[in-house]
């Protein structure tokens, strides 16, 4: 018998609400599962480590990027398998997969989808499954968090995007699997285990989930001219044209700033650090999937 456990972001919501969740896993024949109400996402990983001490076969993870992520780095490496509710702003890691915001078909895909084993990235100790991103992109996401995000959304990012342009880069040396791949000023470096980090931008074309590897990226972008040129490239899907962005693949990561830099973790900010160490973890979760989806990319099941 499956047992059923619900971890459920408190402010979050979609479709009909937890009311409606409910009413959908009693009729699927679960009129009681483990229910864990949270208030702060970093409450989520406690409560997912005890649903699974107490049996449970699937963690319904109801809330953002944020949510999941914390759910991840709780039970990742384990047996544990996330079934993803897309009950925030961007919902990137669901969208990659092809979960939709419907309640029922989400439900559905936690009980009878397909199972799929990806990787995740580590940062610093921690574990994302979309993208870690320091600098512009962390600045970024820290203004849109400040209430903008809860009114306006997707748009809040583009604004608070404008706000930073005239930030200014820092010094970094950053290296790839052992080797020197960047030195000097940057704007932005980012990583990425998906295709689309930034709602349907596809900023890293060939990133696939569960390939071993990581996307990495510098943008070196300082004007408003170069950040506008820049933008505009990436959004047309042509990244690797742009002459302030520069791309490369691999296992590991090492960014040292000049300075105490912010960076984030699948949309939520973490304390500036003058230090990065990013690492791919192979086939370290397992994720309920859209039966013979290709999670946006083909042929990976």
């Amino acid at each position: 018998m499956t047992t059923v456990a619900v971890i459920a972001r408190a402010g979050k919501t979609f479709g009909g609400g937890l009311d409606e969740l409910r009413r959908v896993l009693d009729d699927a024949g679960f009129p009681d599962p483990l229910w864990y109400d949270v208030t702060k996402s970093r409450q989520v990983g406690k409560y997912s480590r005890r649903a699974m001490t107490k049996g449970a076969d699937v963690l319904f993870v109801w809330g953002g990027d944020g949510t999941v992520q914390h759910c991840i780095d709780a039970v990742a490496g384990s047996k544990a398998v996330i079934a993803i509710l897309p009950a925030g702003t961007a919902n990137l890691f669901a969208t990659n997969l092809d979960i939709p915001q419907d309640i029922a078909k989400a439900v559905e895909i936690g009980l009878h989808g397909d199972r799929r084993i990806l990787d995740t990235g580590i940062v610093n100790g921690e574990h994302f499954a979309v993208m870690a991103g320091a600098g512009m992109d962390a600045l970024m996401i820290r203004d849109a968090d400040d209430g903008l995000k809860d009114h306006f959304g997707r748009a809040a990012y583009l604004w608070t995007a404008a706000k930073n342009l005239s930030t200014s880069p820092v010094m970094a040396k950053v290296d790839v699997d052992g080797r020197r791949f960047h030195k000097g000023k940057i704007s932005c470096v980012l990583a990425g285990n998906v295709k689309d980090v930034y709602g349907k931008v596809a900023v890293f074309d060939d990133a696939t989930p569960d390939d071993g590897l990581l996307e990495f990226g510098v943008v070196t972008a300082k004007s408003l001219k170069q950040w506008v040129s820049t933008v505009s490239t990436v959004v047309l899907g042509r990244s690797d044209d742009s002459p302030f962005v520069f791309t490369t693949r691999g296992k590991r990561m090492k960014v040292i700033f000049s300075k105490p830099t912010p960076y984030e973790l699948d949309g939520d900010l973490r304390k500036a650090t003058k230090q990065l160490r990013i690492k791919v973890k192979p086939k370290s979760i397992t994720v309920c999937v859209p039966a013979l989806a290709s999670a946006g990319v083909e042929g990976t099941r």
